[in-house]
């Protein structure tokens, strides 16, 4: 089925908040310009980024299937159950019992789960046994060499 998940947990909702301190100042991506010296103040990335913990999971991606889309091989996936699924977006469902993410779009009128890798075929969805477990809200992967996943 080409890009297959592991289930990693689901956020705790009731877990204390790890805040870390947010620079002020905004990054370019280009030219290097003078950092402020002042800090905005705290963030909380799972504040930041699971809106409702109740309904989210975080889950590991494997495979090239979803390359196309900025999804790689052991990249951190979190995925929210509480959303509903858009044309575009990025699922996590089981198929015939296994489990995959791709991107929901329909040929015609009819859906089909699509990889963002030219190499992988267009999974139809009629007449399949198919659960959606949740959309895809961030991915997380590592820039740097010898960060541990």
């Amino acid at each position: 089925m080409s890009l297959e998940v592991e289930v990693l947990g689901r956020v705790d909702p009731h877990a204390p908040g790890t805040a870390l301190p947010l620079a002020a100042a905004e990054v370019r991506a280009g030219f290097p310009s003078p950092a402020d010296d002042y800090l905005e103040g705290q963030l909380d990335l799972v504040a930041h980024l699971v809106p409702h913990p109740s309904a989210t999971f975080y889950l590991r991606a494997k495979g090239e299937s979803m390359k196309g889309l900025g999804i790689f091989d052991g990249d951190l996936l979190i995925v929210d159950r509480s959303l509903e699924p858009r044309s575009g977006s990025v699922l996590i469902a089981s198929v015939d019992g296994e489990l995959t993410c791709k991107q929901l779009g329909y040929i015609g009128n009819r859906p089909y789960l699509l990889a963002a890798n030219e190499a992988f075929a267009p999974i139809p969805l009629n007449g399949r046994d198919c659960d959606l477990w949740g959309v895809v809200t961030h991915n997380i992967h590592a820039l740097a060499a010898g960060v541990a996943r």
